[in-house]
C-alpha cells in the first residue's frame, strides 16, 4: 500500500541557512508517528512545508493514492483535502461555548451564503456530542472555552480539527504545560485518533513520546538522523551526541 504522505528529497534555505536538507519522510494512512530532535532540527519547517506555509527550494511532497503534488496547492486547498495542523498554543474561541466551538468546526459547505443560512440539524448535534465524548469534554459542552484548563483547551482544539475529518493530523508539542493526568488522557486521545487517520506528533518530552509507543523519527540539521522505536533511536550514538547528550 502506498504512503498517505511522501516527502522526497526536500530542501529549503532561509538567508543562507539550510533549514531542511534533502529530507525524505513517509507516513501511512493509520499511523501514529513522533518526530523529535534538537531545536533548529527542522521540525516546524517540515510541518510548514506539508501545510503549504513554506515552499521548498527542491524536492516533492505527494499526497494520497493519486500522488497529488502538495507544492502546487495553497494552504486552504491543503486543509480542504484533509491535512489538519494543531499549533503549540491552543487557538479556540474563548467567548463561545465548547459546544459552539465544535459546531463551528464541523465540515460542511463553505462560503458566505452557506455559512449565513446554516442551521445545525440532529446529525450535527450528534456529531458534536460524539466529538466531545472522544476528547473528554462531554461534561463541559455548555462551558465557555475560556474557562477550560490549558489541557482541556488543547483537547478542544484537537476536537475542532477532528470535526473536519482530516486524514492527517499534525500536532505540535501537545503535552507542554499539561498535568500528568491531562498528559495521560492526551496520549489516549492521540492513539485513538491514529486508529483511523495518520497522526504526526512533534514533541520534546521523551516521557510523553514513550507513552505514545509509536515509531519515532529523529531530525537533525533538516534531515532524518534515525528512525524506529524510541528504544532503538535513543541507543543510536549519533542521536545521543546531537540530542540526548552523554
Amino acid at each position: 500500500m502506498s504512503a498517505l504522505l511522501e516527502v522526497s528529497g526536500v530542501s529549503v534555505t532561509f538567508d543562507g541557512f539550510r533549514a531542511i536538507n534533502n529530507l525524505s519522510f513517509a507516513i501511512g494512512r493509520a499511523e501514529l508517528r513522533a518526530v523529535i530532535g534538537p531545536n533548529g532540527a527542522g521540525k516546524t519547517t517540515f510541518m510548514d512545508i506539508v501545510t503549504g506555509k513554506t515552499r521548498p527550494d527542491s524536492g516533492s511532497v505527494k499526497w494520497g493514492d493519486r500522488g497529488v503534488n502538495l507544492l502546487r496547492l495553497s494552504e486552504a486547498q491543503i486543509a480542504r483535502i484533509g491535512i489538519g495542523r494543531k499549533f503549540q498554543r491552543p487557538t479556540v474561541f474563548e467567548d463561545q461555548l465548547v459546544r459552539d466551538n465544535l459546531m463551528l468546526a464541523i465540515r460542511r459547505p463553505r462560503g458566505p451564503l452557506a455559512t449565513l443560512f446554516f442551521r445545525p440539524g440532529p446529525a450535527d448535534h450528534a456529531r458534536v456530542a460524539d466529538l466531545a465524548a472522544e476528547i473528554g469534554l462531554a461534561e463541559e459542552l455548555d462551558r465557555k472555552a475560556g474557562e477550560l484548563s490549558h489541557g482541556q483547551k488543547q483537547w478542544l482544539e484537537i476536537g475542532m480539527l477532528l470535526a473536519q475529518d482530516p486524514q492527517l493530523l499534525l500536532v505540535d508539542e501537545p503535552a507542554a504545560g499539561m498535568t500528568l493526568a491531562e498528559r495521560e488522557q492526551t496520549t489516549t486521545l492521540l492513539r485513538r485518533a491514529a486508529q483511523t487517520r495518520a497522526v504526526v506528533v512533534v514533541e520534546h518530552d521523551m516521557d510523553f513520546v514513550r507513552r505514545l509507543d509509536c515509531k519515532v523519527t529523529v531530525l537533525h540539521e533538516g534531515a532524518v538522523l534515525a528512525e524506529g522505536s524510541l528504544d532503538f533511536v535513543t541507543r543510536n550514538p549519533q542521536v545521543i551526541d546531537v540530542y540526548l547528550g552523554r
